[in-house]
């Protein structure tokens, strides 16, 4: 499994994140199993955004997408939204 994140920040500038795994891990999830994680980015200014895919395996091994919409960053003194 690998994980694709585009990752904008608030001046537009784009920076592609590819990799094996989430966070050191490679998780193996049984039917209706979630697995939650907690990550960072650097962002060089106080608002962005990011989307992204994760490559997944199914149980007989053939490989599937399954897609993270768009989501905003911010600074913890950033403001909430981005527009």
């Amino acid at each position: 499994a690998s994980r694709h994140w585009v990752i904008i920040d608030g001046k537009g500038q784009v920076n592609h994140v590819h990799g094996e795994g989430v966070v050191g891990q490679t998780p193996t999830l049984e039917p209706h199993q979630g697995f939650e994680y907690t990550s960072g980015t650097k962002l060089s200014t106080p608002l962005g955004m990011m989307m992204g895919k994760y490559h997944m395996l199914d149980e007989d091994g053939q490989s599937f997408e399954v897609t993270i919409p768009t989501f905003s960053l911010h600074t913890p003194d950033g403001k909430k939204q981005l527009h």
